[in-house]
Parts: C-alpha cells; structure tokens; sequence
C-alpha cells in the first residue's frame, strides 16, 4: 500500500490544504522527517531542492502551533535569500489556509514600516532574512521569548553568503530551550560545525547522496571556445522546439543584464523575457518571478542569487551560461528543473577556463556529465586576443592552486627575438661562487658609505 498523508498525525485542516495542492503522496524527506518533527526531535535534513522539504518542516510546524495565540512569534525559519523567504512564507500561506495562523516574511530590500505593521498586528510564525531580523530584533519591533521552534533553510547556502556571525547572534537572543531543524542540499564542513552549534542530538535525514542532483534532470554540457560562440549557442537552443520554459543562469549582474538585452532584442519578444539579479529592485523582482510561475514569460535570466527562490513545477530547461565557481551552486540550479515528478535538460556551456570548475563538480556530485559536440549550424567566432590571455591567465591560476610551485606560462622570463639567454654561472665542487655586486643601472653600489 503506497505511503498517504492520512498516515500522518495531522488534523483535518491540514489534509484538506493538502489535498487542494494537489499532493497525492509525501515525497521521501517528507516520509522521513514529518513523524520525527512531531516527535520533537531536532533533525539535520539533507535534501536537495525541488524534493518537497519545504513541506517537510510546514507541515509539522503548523500542526505543532496550531493555532494563533498572542502576538509575539512562535516559530522562526530564516531563509538566505528574499526570494526563498517568499517562497517558503507563501507555502505556509498555502497549507495554513484552514487555520487562523498568522505569518509573514521579513526581509531587506524594501522599507521596514509594512513588515513592522504585520507584526504589531500579531503574528504566529515568521520567515526571515538574518539581516532583517537582526534589524528589526535592534529596533525593538521582535519579541522572541516565545520562540520554541527555529529552523535554517538552505543551510550551506547561508554559510556560502557569510551569515554565520548573524545567525550566532540569534542563537544568543532565542530560548535555549526549543526544537531545532537545520535543512541543506550540501553537507560540507562548514554546515557540519554549524549543525553541532545548535542542533542535539539530531537525527540525520539524508534521503539522497549529498549534493545529488535531481534523477529527473538529463544533464549535458557543451565546450565553447568563448563568449560570443556562447552566445550563438544560447540562441540556438532558446529557438529550439520542447524549450517552452527556460532558466538561464550567469555569474554576474553584468552578464545577466547584456544577455537579457541580446535574447530580447534578437531572438524572444520582450514581453516573454525577464532578467532578475540584485540590482533590480524587490518589487521587480517579485513581479517577474510571479509572471514566470504563471507562464506568461518563457525566458528568465538570472543570477544564483535567485536560483534559491525560483519553485516553478515545469520549467524545461536551465541553461548555465556561465559554470559556477561555488560548486554546490551547480545543484541549485539545477534543481530548477526536474521538479515534481516532471523530466528536465540542464545544460552547461564550458570554456576551457571553465573546465577546471566542471572537474570540481563533477567530484560533487559523483558523476561523469556527457559532453555533447557543438550544433553545426551554430556559428562558432574565433576567440578574440584578450579574452583567450584572460582565460590562459585564469587556467594559470587553477594550476597554481593545485600546485604552489607552478609557475605558469605569464610568469616564464621572456627573451626578445635575436638576443641570447645569459649563460648559467659555471659551479666549481667545493668553491662558493662570488658574489656579484649590487647594481644601480650600470654602476655598483658601494653600501659601505654611510648616509650623511
């Protein structure tokens, strides 16, 4: 008999959100962690995203708080995006439909007057950004001395972004005595530490290897000399038939910014495009991940600041523009697709500087990513002078890494055509070579006259 909701403690509310969402059977994590969060046990769950693990944390913690009571928050979850903030705040909204629970998220990019009125309106649970919580905890707008449960989503993703000393300062203002749930797609060493700070004796959660990426997801990658050639291929595949709904993702604003402009210039209509990344404005944003959910877009480009908040069920395909260099970005990205139950392409475009970053992943996530040759009606452009000794500089770089003695091509002493190399110093056994005066241009320094 396949698993049910049913088989859960959770009241009649809760299964009829549940059942309106359209969830037929819990996913793995949630078979795993929903009976030992009702148990009160703290739980250190490994799961990638697009596996349910949001509803894996909701759906116990609405049960456990039930109803609304008092004004001060109950419950926190701190997310490391706005954008994920959002998304968790808005499945709660769709799983607490029945209830009376308060909740709301808080988070920077927006003035703090609005998030402050819903808190002094009461409120039952509350998702943040740790820089906004601190903020507003300075300025006297959080009680916490009512918080029995606290929650860290995408855990590794907040080490990456530097939110450690702040997450420290909550963990000093919250009460010791409360249940803690720690949830992260990678477990590397970091998040290890961070889990023996404030979880006890968890139970582990791990319901696929660490930083597995998605089964549903046909994974492939493309060697491109350079970026124009790069870009050729985009346009190639954005006009490819079965690419209804794509993610592109680059590194940098800046890159986001002129690919956005070139795909809504030349190849979609503008009005099925949209770039997000941090220097748009919230509400921008916001807009242009509701329109993509709702399928009014076709094209989203963005930065992995973004890749965290993006919880659409059938986008056909993520494409990196760009390798990330925080290789368990490489999972979240691709996580995009591949969701509920749904098949996904994610492909990669690699240049030979980005190869070395390829190697990392591909160590990450345990597998071999099949290289596919270029399309041959895709144009490919000879690789201009600057950027080939950019990324030969780079590639220099990634040796030295590897190994601190490499020297690297830049670095060799260079001799003009013509001119010969100056002979090695004859070495006599047993004779110390002399040494050879200091020079000032052509003349030797004398260094036994004293400055007068």
């Amino acid at each position: 008999m396949e698993p049910s909701f049913e088989d859960f403690a959770l009241n009649r509310q809760l299964l009829n959100a549940i059942a309106d969402a359209g969830y037929t059977q819990p996913t793995p994590i949630q078979l795993k962690s929903i009976p030992l969060i009702l148990q009160n046990h703290d739980v250190l769950g490994i799961a990638q995203t697009g596996t349910g693990k949001t509803a894996a944390y909701v759906l116990p913690l609405l049960m456990k708080v039930k109803y609304a009571q008092g004004n001060a928050p109950r419950a926190i979850i701190l997310a490391p995006t706005r954008e994920l903030a959002i998304q968790i705040n808005d499945a709660i909204g769709e799983l607490a439909k029945y209830t009376d629970l308060r909740h709301t998220a808080i988070y920077g990019g927006l003035g703090p007057k609005t998030q402050i009125e819903r808190l002094k309106n009461g409120i039952d649970i509350l998702v943040a950004t740790p820089g906004r919580f601190m903020d507003l905890y300075l300025t006297g707008e959080i009680v916490t001395k009512e918080i029995k449960t606290m929650i860290l989503d995408e855990a590794d993703k907040m080490m990456d972004m530097g939110f450690m000393h702040q997450i420290r300062s909550i963990l000093e203002i919250i009460p010791r005595k409360r249940q803690n749930l720690l949830f992260s797609a990678t477990f590397p060493d970091k998040v290890e530490r961070l889990s023996a700070e404030f979880l006890e004796a968890p139970v582990r959660v791990e319901v696929t290897p660490q930083a597995s990426t998605a089964e549903m997801v046909a994974q492939v990658i493309y060697e491109v000399p350079n970026f124009r050639t790069k870009i050729n291929l985009l346009e190639y595949l954005v006009l490819q038939e079965g690419t209804e709904r794509v993610i592109v993702f680059t590194r940098t604003k800046q890159s986001a910014e002129n690919i956005y402009k070139f795909l809504a210039r030349k190849v979609v209509n503008e009005e099925y495009i949209r770039v997000i990344h941090a220097n748009k404005g919230q509400n921008t944003r916001i807009n242009s991940m509701e329109a993509f959910k709702e399928g009014q877009i076709r094209v989203l480009v963005a930065t992995d600041v973004a890749a965290r908040g993006i919880d659409v069920a059938n986008v056909t395909h993520v494409i990196n523009f760009d390798v990330p260099i925080i290789y368990e970005d490489y999972v979240h990205r691709i996580g995009r697709t591949g969701r509920a139950n749904r098949s996904g392409k994610a492909i990669t475009f690699m240049t030979m500087a980005e190869e070395y970053h390829v190697g990392k992943i591909e160590k990450i996530i345990r597998m071999k990513v099949p290289r596919l040759p270029m399309p041959g009606n895709v144009e490919q452009i000879e690789t201009p002078f600057d950027e080939q000794q950019a990324m030969l500089r780079e590639i220099d770089e990634q040796k030295r890494k590897e190994d601190p003695t490499f020297k690297g091509a830049f670095h060799e002493k260079k001799i003009k055509p013509g001119m010969k190399a100056a002979p090695k110093a004859r070495v006599i056994p047993g004779v110390k070579p002399a040494k050879r005066p200091a020079t000032t241009g052509n003349k030797p320094v004398n260094r036994s006259k004293k400055r007068r």
